[in-house]
Formats: C-alpha cells, structure tokens, sequence
C-alpha cells in the first residue's frame, strides 16, 4: 500500500543530487589526477596480491542510437571496429598486470555498454577469454553481461552461457509501444520474450530485467501494465531507473518530446506504484531502486547488512578495488578513483603509445574515506550505526559527524530517518528520499539547478 506522501513533500525534497555509486562523485574529479597517480595506485595494489578484484569492461558499440540514452555509446555497423577495439583492450590489460601482477582473484566481472551482445561469437569469446587468461576468475564468480534484446535470440542466450557468463540483464525499459517509440526504441513485446525465455532455458544463475520510469509517453496505467507483465516473468532482480532528462550532457536527448513526459509527483506515483507491485509480489526493494526476489541473494545480502554498492551497481560479491577497462571505464583501486578517456579517439591514441588512458580522478583524503563509509552504508543499507567509525577512525560516528548530524531535525520531523542513541534509520517514507538523507554528509555537493550535474532524486 502506497505511503501517502503529498505533492507538496515531494516537491520540497527533489532536489538534484548524486546516486552516490561513488563517494566523492565523478564531478569532485580533476584532470590533475593523471597516470603517474593511477601507476602509483596499480603499484600499491601490486604490493597486495591478497586483496581480491572486480572488473568492468565498456563495450560502448551500438547498432542504433536510443534518444533517452545516457550511456557512453558509439554506432557503427563495421564490426572490424570490434577487433580494434579488443586489440586495445588486450593492451589496456597487459599494462595493468605488469604492475599489478598476474592470475589476480577476480570475484566480479561485468560487461557494460553500449551492447554488449552487439559482438559476434567469435570476439565474445576472445574478449572474455583476455580477462580469463591474465586473471584468476574464481570459480564462483559473477560474470555478468547487458544485453539488447532487439539483436539477441535464444541461441545467443545459451551460447552466452555455454560460454561462461551466469547473470545476465535484459535492456526492456518498457513495453508501451507509444513509450517505445518516444524514445526511439521499438522494441517488439514477442521478441523480448522470446529471448527472456531463452535465457531461462540456457540455466543462467540469474536473469535481470532493467526498466526505466519517467519516460515519455507513459502513464499510470501504461506503466502499471509494463510492471504486470514483468511481474509475471519472475526474472530475478530488476533495477528500475529514473529517467534523468539532461540534454546539455547528452545531446542525443534533444529529440526526446518532454511535453509527453510525466514529472514531479506524477512521476513520483510511477516509482511508488513500482515498489508496491514488487513488493505485493515478493520481491525486496533493494537500496534506490532495484528489487530482488527475497529468495535472491541480494535481498539476502540486504537483510544481513552487508550489501555493497560500486559503479557497477548493487552487488553481494564486495571487492576491495575495482579494475575499468575501455573508453569511458571507471575504476576504483587503493582508494583512488579513475576514469578513462570517453573518447574513442583519445582513448586509442594513449593505449597505442602505451600510456593509461586516464583523464581524470580522485585520490581519497582520510575525511573522504569516512564520509564513503557513512554514505554507502546509508545507501546500502539503510541506516548509520555510529559504531560504523569505531574500527578504523577509533571514534563513533556521532563524534566525526557532529555538524552534519546537527543538519538531520528537518528530516526526522519531516519523518525520513529515526534517531537513536545508537545510531540512524530511514524510515520507510524515507527510502523515497534516501538520497536526500545521503546529500547531508557530502562534503563537497554543490547545487546548480539551473544545469545540474545530477538527476533529481524523484
């Protein structure tokens, strides 16, 4: 049963601010961060052999444009452009494990993009095997992928499988067709299902669905027959993202129609009506906006309290750093932040003469690493022990905070968070806003609401 939260609240918290798969976030970074920071960085982690890795590789090729996309994508039809790009790759990779070492315990490996079933068999296979023969991917590891189904079929599905990826996610975003078309991205209703069935058959670990709300041409009811539908398949996680209208950062969103697109509280009722039908169906809402079968091992991981949030998302697999490979990569290593070059160009031209393709980053200061450790565990699970500190910064966390902590009334008037000798709880009117609650420890937010940086948080 929906939370009966008014216009006017909901108008009063949504306001811009991160997603928070990173503290401090992208925008904090600076250009002065360069190689010589992120060789210092692979060097130290060199000196841990111990310490366990995840890996992402950006596969940005796309055979068409979407108009709501806010990915780091490329359209071609020449698949020769694929096998370059690898070729790169396999260099990216030989320059990191000469520092770093080979046959490093890898426990999470995911492919984003982009399409990442936009390769052929042939180059699939030499893509993962790159990552296989220069590191150790445990037994037990999540090999994870992104798929369009408008270019997959079941055959694709089981040989994805065969192959050695065990989770795998289907782009839907909505099944409407006037939604579909808005976006520029029809995508036929049978087509998917046929794949999503194929992925059933082929035994994958894990079959995700990711959905996007706030689109144009939906409504209330469209969605609400989008979510019955998905409902219906079971798939075992599903992440359902706001759609964050910010053309001055993706230009391709100039020729999205926003006279048909729902905003405020009336998208608000489409996030509300979408926690209730996974709720009602026994699924777990996880941290912002995924939901997981309770049975899942992230609705698990949740009510142990030891989810763990990446760039990659939400994950029960924690690995202290996290290695980005191809344009646009974000990478976490010994507590600096790394990100690649988003263009193609200047990505290729660093790798050919052999430098790391960094453009910017962040080396973390003792007070971000606590701030880090008090927001996810906000945005994971839901709450701020003030014991949290105590290990590593030898003090609660209602000593480090104070001042911050100091700014939290408002919001335990307002209802989202409850607080207690030991610690903070979102309330559940407070999951709505838990970025809300998050944006008081962050040292460095700034609001600009005329372009903002980030999505609101409704």
């Amino acid at each position: 049963m929906a939370l009966p939260i008014s216009a006017e609240f909901v108008e009063k918290y949504n306001k811009p601010g991160p997603r928070y798969t990173s503290y401090p976030t992208v925008p904090v970074w600076n250009a002065e961060f360069g190689v010589d920071d992120y060789r210092e960085a692979l060097v130290e982690l060199g000196q841990r052999p111990a310490d366990e890795l995840a890996i992402y590789l950006h596969l940005p090729f796309c055979a068409k444009h979407c108009h709501y996309c806010g990915c780091n994508a490329l359209v071609t039809r020449e698949t020769d452009a694929v096998d370059l790009y690898l070729d790169r790759v396999e260099k990216e990779i030989a320059m990191v494990t000469e520092l770093i070492g080979d046959r490093r315990r890898v426990v999470q490996l995911h492919w984003g993009g982009g399409t990442p079933n936009f390769l052929n068999e042939a180059q699939t296979e030499r893509a993962l095997n790159l990552f296989r023969d220069a590191f150790d991917v445990v037994s037990d590891a999540e090999v994870s992928l992104e798929i369009d189904p408008r270019i997959s079929t079941p055959e694709q599905a089981a040989f994805l499988r065969r192959t050695g990826f065990n989770r795998i996610s289907l782009g839907v975003q909505d099944f409407n067709d006037r939604a579909q078309k808005a976006i520029g991205r029809m995508q036929s209703r049978d087509r998917t299902l046929t794949v999503y069935d194929g992925c059933r058959a082929a035994g994958f670990d894990g079959v995700n669905i990711d959905l996007v709300y706030g689109l144009p041409g939906q409504d209330y009811e469209s969605f609400s027959a989008t979510l019955k539908e998905i409902i219906a398949l079971e798939p075992d996680r599903v992440a359902c993202f706001s759609y964050a209208h910010v053309p001055w950062v993706r230009p391709a969103q100039e020729k999205v129609d926003t006279t048909i697109m729902l905003e405020g509280y009336d998208k608000f009722q489409l996030f509300q009506l979408t926690v209730d039908s996974f709720e009602s169906a026994d699924y777990a809402w996880i941290g912002i906006d995924h939901f997981a079968k309770n049975s899942d091992d992230l609705a698990g991981a949740l009510r142990a309290r030891k989810l763990h949030r990446n760039f990659m998302g939400y994950a029960t697999k924690p690995a202290p750093h996290m290695l980005a490979f191809g344009m646009s990569g974000i990478g976490d290593v010994c507590d600096r932040f790394i990100q690649n070059d988003a263009d193609l160009a200047g990505w290729s031209q660093a790798i050919d003469e052999g430098r790391f393709p960094v453009v910017r980053g962040h080396k973390l200061s003792r007070d971000d690493r606590l701030r880090r450790l008090v927001i996810l565990n906000i945005m994971c699970n839901l709450e701020l022990p003030y014991s949290l500190t105590e290990a590593e910064y030898g003090a609660p966390a209602d000593q480090l905070l104070a001042d911050n902590l100091a700014e939290l009334p408002g919001l335990v008037q307002d209802g989202l968070v409850e607080i207690a000798e030991t610690g903070l709880q979102i309330t559940d009117k407070g999951r709505y806003f838990v970025r809300n609650v998050a944006m008081v420890f962050d040292a460095y937010l700034k609001q600009d609401d005329s372009k903002p940086l980030f999505s609101k948080t409704v």
